[in-house]
């Protein structure tokens, strides 16, 4: 089933449709769940799109690569012809240092990007109310507005994030933000910690790899069935060389209950599925956006926008919709930070998106991302980034300076 989690999964595979996991807060003893969308195995027992065509695609393998995959005992020909799809408790690759994703040309063709993105069923949970004096009242629903096409023009950073979880493909939101270390030609991507690790139960999700303005044209579903690869993915897949959560996301992060969540971000470092061009992601798509760690008080924030491709109910996770509101104080736990809120009517599929606001220099600037909203889907919810999403952040650039 595809679940939606609250703060910390991603979309998964299909056929028994995506029914959304709900998280029970239980200090507010209501209902949360995480935004992420994933689907079942097919019918035939395999994951969706994950067998045939793909099985023969080369594996690359980055250098800084290889002795991490001795480490972990992963025979590349192996995991080519479909071991990643072999999932139990034993081989999650969890801690920090693990993680492994070798890029296998061509796994994610047409099909498999599409049909990560059946939608989940969608259970009825009551809304959240919360504590008044820590939490401001529930926000007015902001229907999501589609965006305008081609999204390149108006949200060249924005895009989808595919991945493979022991249920099948999943997908995510996510977006291209600068590096230090190399302005003006970043290879960095913002998500949400769910996205990119299952949390306290679980470990790394596999082969994932972002999609820059995924379906850029805006085209129909049934329009989607027959287009080819540049059409759905124009600006290319990028593979995720590295990622980087909070020790707080793999410690405490949970399907249900919104545990994590105030942590729940994420920072890769990507690199072209067919092999350097000699252009960055950012020099690719034409735009990097900042991220502020100290972004002002909520009363001082005008208005927020957050951008995601939803994909449970109504929508079908195949455009990119966006949600403007004034944001508003969440507070899952008394002793964790408060979290933003928006009205927001956008679903699972969304998470990871990131939330764009005016910066301390009164420039756009990246400030949240989408973790964890209700099943009713009337709003969203998003990390404050501080020093822990700062440190992350720095240390993805770092690891990445030289090269």
């Amino acid at each position: 089933m595809r679940p939606i989690r609250p703060i910390d999964t991603a979309l998964r595979g299909r056929s028994a449709r995506r029914a959304p996991r709900v998280f029970a807060a239980a200090a507010l003893a209501a209902v949360l769940t995480l935004t992420a969308t994933a689907c079942g195995p097919e019918e035939d027992g395999e994951p969706s799109g994950s067998a045939g065509q793909a099985s023969d695609g080369k594996v690359v393998i980055p250098d800084d690569l290889k002795d991490r995959l001795k480490e972990h005992g992963i025979d590349l020909e192996k995991w080519r012809d479909g071991e990643w799809k072999n999932w139990d408790k034993d081989t999650w690759l969890r801690e920090a240092k693990d993680y492994v994703n070798p890029i296998i040309e061509d796994l994610w063709d047409p099909d498999r990007m599409r049909e990560a993105d059946k939608p989940p069923e969608n259970p009825v949970a009551p809304d959240i109310s919360g504590d008044k004096g820590v939490t401001d009242p529930t926000p007015d629903a902001v229907e999501a507005a589609a965006l305008n096409s081609p999204y390149h023009e108006d949200t060249p950073e924005s895009g989808k994030l595919l991945f493979d979880g022991p249920e099948g493909s999943m997908v995510c939101s996510a977006t291209v933000v600068k590096d230090p270390a190399h302005p003006g030609k970043s290879n960095m991507v913002w998500t949400a910690g769910h996205c990119v690790h299952a949390g306290k139960n679980g470990g790394w999700y596999r082969n994932i790899a972002f999609v820059p303005s995924y379906n850029d044209s805006n085209l129909s579903t049934a329009e989607l069935e027959s287009a080819s690869k540049e059409e759905i993915a124009p600006y290319g897949v990028w593979w995720g060389q590295w990622a980087q959560t909070s020790e707080q996301w793999i410690d405490q992060g949970a399907a249900t209950g919104g545990q994590g969540a105030p942590y729940d971000f994420a920072v890769l470092q990507v690199a072209p599925e067919k092999g350097s061009t000699g252009k960055s992601l950012e020099e690719t798509v034409g735009s990097a956006l900042p991220v502020e760690f100290s972004a002002p008080a909520v009363p001082e924030i005008a208005s927020m926008t957050a951008t995601g491709y939803p994909a449970a109910p109504p929508y079908d996770g195949q455009k990119a919709f966006s949600c403007t509101d004034k944001p508003g104080r969440l507070t899952v736990f008394e002793d964790q930070p408060t979290m933003y809120r928006v009205g927001c009517t956008m679903t699972g599929g969304s998470s990871g998106g990131g939330w764009v606001a005016e910066g301390q220099d009164g420039k756009p600037a990246l400030v949240s991302n989408t973790s964890i909203g209700p099943v009713t889907a009337g709003w969203l919810a998003g990390p404050r980034l501080g020093d822990e999403a700062k440190g992350i952040y720095e240390a993805v650039s770092k690891k990445y300076a030289g090269r």
